[in-house]
This record gives structure tokens, C-alpha cells and sequence, in this order.
């Protein structure tokens, strides 16, 4: 129970109503080159994405299950990427590296949104490709339409469950002292090291929901290919094995780096001089990985390269007539 001084001290509580974002760096020069480096990687993260989902929905040649989840992984980093790029670039070209209470809501809301559904449809991705390898004969039946439709539905219904905890959970924090965020967009947990009030609640819903919810995703990507890994291991000819490798090499390589740089980033032990560094692993996990993932897919899937290949072959026709 909350003592009496610290209900008195609530009381007297003048919330913020703005937050400060540090940013990089307050050096002109580096604030325009990395303007510049993420205004490009922005670009190409929302054409990439945006021909990725194009391709999955018009090419004959990617009507399956794979491309019906890369679809909306496409969808949820075209997102995720402008939840956080667009104020990003505004702050680096202001001297108020500023951003309203309302805001910082809203930016947690969507990413904590976005980034636990890329989990779920990373792991239901996980899941595709352990039917069509280790189950082949029921794949048509397992991976149907409608299952699809309903894995991916509750891939965004378990993030969305996640985005409206972890407000909830701020909004049960008071900010009354400082207001300075030491990163460059609103995330749950600086925020809850700056709440001048009980953060238990806060606590318990991020802790709640990195273990019920990351970790079983994780869980599903890992079972999901120790299985397709003994699998791909009792083939005996070496060309069965390529082939089978094949089929989920652009799903391990992406699995690779969305989980790598997320672990890199919420498990490292965080320190005064390993700052700077966490924030480019944080630029790594929010900005960089939402542009990898279609270039990762169209370079190494043939399938996407000669559907790309047919889109830009039919637009150039009729441009030319």
C-alpha cells in the first residue's frame, strides 16, 4: 500500500505534458549525414515493402501460403518503419527534439503493436515452413486459406493485445520530474525508469508479456526448425537437401536478424558508456531490419524475382503503348 507521503506527493504531481528526445548527436554535420543515410533507407523501405505487397497480391506465381504471410510481414514493416522513421528525421532536422505526451502514447501503442505481431508472423512463418517440409502430403490441408486467414489474424489480435498493455501500463506511470528520453522515440521501458510513481504495474505487464507472448513466439520458431533441420539432415541425396534449404533460407536469414537485434537490444546490460551504442542497436532492430526484409526475399527467392520480373516487364509494355 502507498504511504501517505507518496499519495500526497502524487497528488501535488505536475505530469508532463511533453517529452525531450536526445536524439544522436547535436553536431550539425552529423545530424545532415545521418538525415540523409535514413531519409534513403526510409525510401527504400517503403518501395521495397510496397512492391513486396503488390507482387503477393497480383502475381499468380505467389499465390500460396509463404507469400500470404510475407504479404502482411511486408505490411506490418511498412508500418512499424513509419511509426518511427518519419519523427526521427523531423528531430534531426530541428533544434526541439520534442514530442507530446499524446504522441509518446501513440508511438508506443503502434510499435509495441507492430513488433509483437512481426513476432507471431515470423513464427507462424516458422510454422509454414515446417508443414511443407516435414508434412508434405497434409501441407494443402493444414495450410489452408482459411487457416491462413486465421493465423494471421491472430498474429494482430496478440499484438494488438500487447500495444493496449503496455499502454495501459503507462498510462499508470506519473512523470513529474524529468522528462528527458534518452533515445530517439517513445518506448515502455525508458519511460518507466522516468515515472516518478509505483512502475509495478508496468513491470508486470512487460514482464507478462515478453514471456507469455515472446517467448512462446521464439519457441515456435525454434522447435519449428530443429524439426525442419533433422528433417533436411535425413535426406540423403545432396540436391534434396539444397532444395529443401532453399524453401526457408530467406525466412532463417530474416528470423536471424528481426530476433538477433531484438535480443542485442532488450537483453544487453545497459550502462552509461554502452548507450550510444544501444541506440544503434535499436536503429538496427526499428529501422534497418523493416528494409532488409524485402530485399532479403526478392535476392534470394526465385519465385519473387521473376514475379518482379513480370510486373516490371508488363508496366514497361504499357508504358510504351
Amino acid at each position: 500500500q502507498k504511504t501517505r507521503i507518496q499519495l500526497m506527493a502524487e497528488s501535488n504531481c505536475t505530469q508532463v505534458t511533453e517529452f525531450s528526445l536526445t536524439g544522436f548527436t547535436e553536431d550539425p554535420v552529423t545530424q545532415v549525414t545521418l538525415f540523409l543515410i535514413f531519409l534513403l533507407t526510409y525510401f527504400v523501405t517503403i518501395l521495397g515493402n510496397l512492391v513486396m505487397i503488390v507482387l503477393t497480391r497480383a502475381s499468380p506465381q505467389l499465390q500460396s501460403p509463404m507469400y500470404y504471410f510475407l504479404g502482411n510481414l511486408a505490411f506490418v514493416d511498412l508500418c512499424s518503419s513509419t511509426v518511427i522513421t518519419p519523427k526521427m528525421l523531423v528531430d534531426l532536422t530541428s533544434e526541439k527534439k520534442g514530442i507530446a505526451y499524446a504522441g509518446c502514447v501513440a508511438q508506443v501503442f503502434l510499435f509495441d503493436l507492430f513488433a509483437m505481431t512481426e513476432c507471431f508472423l515470423l513464427a507462424m512463418m516458422a510454422y509454414d515452413r515446417y508443414v511443407a517440409i516435414c508434412r508434405p502430403l497434409v501441407y494443402p490441408l493444414v495450410m489452408s486459406p482459411k487457416c491462413c486467414f486465421q493465423l494471421v489474424t491472430g498474429s494482430y489480435l496478440i499484438g494488438l493485445t500487447n500495444g493496449i498493455g503496455q499502454t495501459i501500463g503507462m498510462f499508470n506511470l506519473s512523470f513529474c520530474g524529468s522528462s528527458i528520453i534518452d533515445l530517439f522515440f517513445c518506448d515502455i521501458s525508458p519511460l518507466i525508469s522516468l515515472s516518478t510513481s509505483d512502475p509495478t504495474l508496468s513491470y508486470v505487464i512487460l514482464t507478462t508479456s515478453a514471456s507469455l507472448l515472446g517467448v512462446s513466439s521464439n519457441l515456435v520458431v525454434l522447435v519449428s526448425y530443429m524439426a525442419i533441420i533433422s528433417a533436411i539432415l535425413s535426406i540423403r541425396s545432396a540436391k534434396g537437401k539444397r532444395k529443401a534449404f532453399s524453401t526457408c533460407a530467406s525466412h532463417l536469414t530474416t528470423v536471424s536478424i528481426f530476433y538477433g537485434t531484438a535480443l542485442f537490444m532488450y537483453l544487453k546490460p545497459s550502462s552509461d558508456s554502452s548507450r550510444g551504442g544501444d541506440k544503434w542497436a535499436v536503429v538496427l532492430y526499428t529501422v534497418v531490419t523493416p528494409m532488409l526484409n524485402p530485399l532479403i526475399y526478392s535476392l534470394k527467392n526465385k519465385d519473387v524475382k521473376e514475379a518482379l520480373r513480370t510486373l516490371a516487364k508488363t508496366k514497361y509494355l504499357e508504358c510504351c503503348k
